[in-house]
C-alpha cells in the first residue's frame, strides 16, 4: 500500500512584518517595564510566551501610570494616530514594530484624506489593523468586506474615493468589491494594499488544498490572515480543519486520508509548524 502524503505549503508561517515584530520584542525581554500596544501578533501561545518573559500587553497608555520608565513596543498591526501620539507623549520609549506595508496604508490614508478625498477599507472593521488604518484618516471612513455592503454604501459622487485593503484580506474578494465601486460611477483609486506574502500563502493554499484529500490549518483563534487560508482551502477540500497546536490533531482523523495539506496563517512559529507536520507524519506512517 502506498504511504500517503503529507505536505507542507512553503509559505506557511511567519511573513516579514509579523517575524520584525516578534524579534524587535524579544530582543528587550531582558529589560525591564517592556510592554506591548495590544498582542504582538495575533498568536496566543507567543504571547503566552513572552509574558513568561515579562512582556505585559496593554489596550491603553492609561494603565501605564505611576510607572515612570517603560518601553512601549507597537504591535504589528499598527496603531492610529492619537494612540500613537498618546504614547509619545508620556516620555516612554517607544519602538514602532508596525509591519511596514501597514505603515504605507497609514501614509496613503493620511494623505489622500486631507486632499479631500472619501476613504474605503476593505476589511473587517474590529481587526486592529483596520482600526489603525482608520486613525491616520482626517475624514470619515468607510469600511467593507462584504458584497452586500459594498452595494448599500452610498458615497458623495462630487468627491474622489480611494480604496485601501487590510493586508491580509482575501485578494479576489477586494478585486470583487472594486468592481462593484467602479460599476456605481464613482471616480475611483483601489490601491492593492494587500501584501504579497499574503497573496503568495492564500494562492499556494487553493493550490494545495485542490490536491489534497484534507487540509489543516494552523494559526490563532484571533489571527484575520489565517481564518481567510481556512476559507480559502474549505472552498476547495470540504476535509479542511482548523487547529491552534498540535495538542488539537486528536480530534482529526488523520491517517485516513491519502494526501494531507497543511498550511499556517503569518502569526504562526516554526516550532508549532513542524510539531503538527512531524505528529502528522507519525501518525500517518503508523498506519501503513
Amino acid at each position: 500500500m502506498k504511504e500517503a502524503e503529507v505536505i507542507l505549503a512553503r509559505s506557511a508561517g511567519f511573513c516579514f512584518g509579523v517575524h520584525r515584530a516578534v524579534d524587535t520584542v524579544y530582543e528587550r525581554t531582558g529589560m525591564e517595564n517592556v510592554y506591548t500596544y495590544g498582542p504582538i501578533i495575533h498568536n496566543d501561545e507567543v504571547v503566552k510566551d513572552l509574558e513568561s518573559k515579562g512582556v505585559k500587553a496593554i489596550s491603553d497608555v492609561a494603565q501605564l501610570d505611576g510607572i515612570d520608565n517603560a518601553t512601549v513596543i507597537i504591535r504589528s498591526h499598527g496603531v492610529s494616530k492619537n494612540v500613537y501620539e498618546s504614547i509619545k507623549t508620556k516620555n516612554y520609549e517607544v519602538v514602532d514594530a508596525t509591519c511596514p506595508f501597514v505603515l504605507k496604508i497609514h501614509r496613503i490614508v493620511e494623505q489622500e484624506s486631507k486632499a479631500g478625498k472619501q476613504i474605503v477599507i476593505i476589511g473587517n472593521e474590529k481587526h486592529p489593523e483596520v482600526e489603525g488604518i482608520k486613525g491616520w484618516s482626517v475624514s470619515p471612513v468607510y469600511i467593507v468586506d462584504s458584497i452586500e455592503k459594498a452595494q448599500n454604501l452610498e458615497l458623495d459622487r462630487a468627491k474622489e474615493v480611494v480604496v485601501v485593503s487590510q493586508t491580509t484580506f482575501n485578494y479576489n474578494k477586494f478585486q470583487e468589491l472594486v468592481e462593484i465601486f467602479s460599476k456605481k460611477g464613482y471616480d475611483i483609486l483601489a490601491v492593492n494594499t494587500i501584501c504579497n506574502a499574503t497573496s503568495t500563502r492564500q494562492t499556494e493554499a487553493e493550490s494545495l488544498a485542490k490536491d489534497s484529500d484534507a487540509m489543516i490549518v494552523i494559526g490563532g483563534t484571533h489571527s484575520s490572515n489565517s481564518r481567510k487560508l481556512y476559507e480559502i482551502c474549505k472552498n476547495q477540500c470540504e476535509n479542511t480543519f482548523f487547529i491552534q497546536t498540535a495538542e488539537d490533531l486528536p480530534d482529526i482523523p488523520v491517517s485516513s486520508f491519502a494526501s494531507l495539506g497543511i498550511t499556517a496563517g503569518a502569526s504562526t512559529p516554526n516550532t508549532i509548524i513542524q510539531e503538527v507536520l512531524k505528529a502528522c507524519q507519525k501518525q500517518v506512517s503508523q498506519n501503513y
